[in-house]
């Protein structure tokens, strides 16, 4: 068995797009995957899975999603070691210091170069990125709340799906142990 963690757009902000965790879990039981544990109220579930989830499982995921809580709420995947990997390679040593300030980007898929490079390093002026595959480190250190480097400006521009999170939610989801939780 393999531990994967599924990250979900959109849910639970603001009032829109309400999805209650134990209905969340449900749904992965429902589509085979019978470990399902979630963090926070954001659209985070890490779970067990005997085979690879690739496009078919996670479009399958998708359209479970969307007939259970009456909205379409993109999910990406990434292997729990995947995650592991992306702590390891931060190219901002020091920012996580603060883990609210440094956060992930999930990307769908890795960009082209050609759209890469038509991302705005000077957009947000205190903000740093680094594209580095399928995923973006953000350093922002006045809060992503005030960047101008958001999820929606990232995939509008790369024309890839993304939904972003704060290190410690990456640190915690890296860590976690199925039957046990965060460590």
């Amino acid at each position: 068995m393999k531990t994967y963690v599924a990250l979900l757009r959109g849910i639970n902000v603001g009032g829109s797009k309400p999805v209650p965790m134990p209905a969340l879990r449900g749904q992965f039981v429902e589509l085979g995957f019978p470990r399902a544990e979630t963090y926070v109220q954001s659209g985070n579930v890490v779970f067990e899975s005997k085979g690879a989830v690739g496009p078919k499982q996670i479009a399958s995921l998708e359209r479970r999603l969307a007939e259970a809580f009456g909205a379409q709420i993109p999910v990406i995947v990434r292997a729990q070691q995947k995650l592991k990997e992306v702590l390891e390679n931060n190219p901002f040593p020091g920012v996580e210091a603060d883990p609210t300030k440094l956060l992930i980007v999930f990307l769908e898929e890795a960009p082209g170069v050609a759209a890469v490079a038509k991302l705005d390093p000077k957009r947000s002026p205190t903000d740093r990125f680094a594209v580095d595959g399928q995923e973006i480190y953000l350093s922002c250190p006045n809060g992503y709340g005030r960047s101008k480097l958001t999820a929606d400006y990232f995939e509008r521009v790369l024309r890839v799906r993304a939904t972003a999170r704060n290190w410690r939610t990456v640190q915690t989801l890296a860590e976690w142990e199925l039957g046990k939780g965060a460590k």
